[in-house]
């Protein structure tokens, strides 16, 4: 009994929230009282998951760099994201790594929102996380 009550605290203990964001504090920014572990740009998005494994939530902003900020396409007038000109990694990025790691790993994804103020990369994030939950069935994800 001591064994799996010490077990149940230990996995407990690797239980955390992840935060992903350049600017912003998730205890400014976020209207709730969850208690967050923040990255602010890929490698450390990677190195933390990585180290203490999936966590329980995820928060994804899209612009981890001032390059990410959308350009308006003067011709069109559309917002246009030009990934393969990016020197610096999205949040976009992460959520592909993301999947990746979960399919590697065979583990669900974890829950997750997207936070960004970046409407098509909010869009690209969510549909990507989307599609892979449905694709593998992942009940237990938002």
């Amino acid at each position: 009994m001591l064994v799996l009550l010490i077990s149940l605290v230990v996995k407990r203990y690797d239980m955390y929230n992840l935060f992903l964001d350049d600017v912003r504090n998730p205890n400014v920014f976020l209207d709730d009282c969850r208690v967050w572990e923040t990255v602010k740009d890929y490698n450390g998005f990677v190195r933390i998951i990585q180290q203490k494994g999936l966590p329980t939530f995820i928060s994804f902003d899209h612009d981890l760099d001032w390059e990410h900020y959308p350009m308006n396409n003067a011709k069109s007038g559309k917002v246009v994201l030009k990934y393969e000109e990016y020197k610096e990694k999205t949040g976009m990025d992460c959520a592909k790594w993301l999947v990746e790691f979960c399919m590697k790993t065979n583990q669900p994804l974890p829950e997750y929102q997207v936070h960004s103020m970046n409407p098509i990369g909010k869009l690209n994030i969510q549909s990507l996380l989307e599609s892979y939950k449905k694709s593998n069935d992942n009940t237990e994800c938002l």
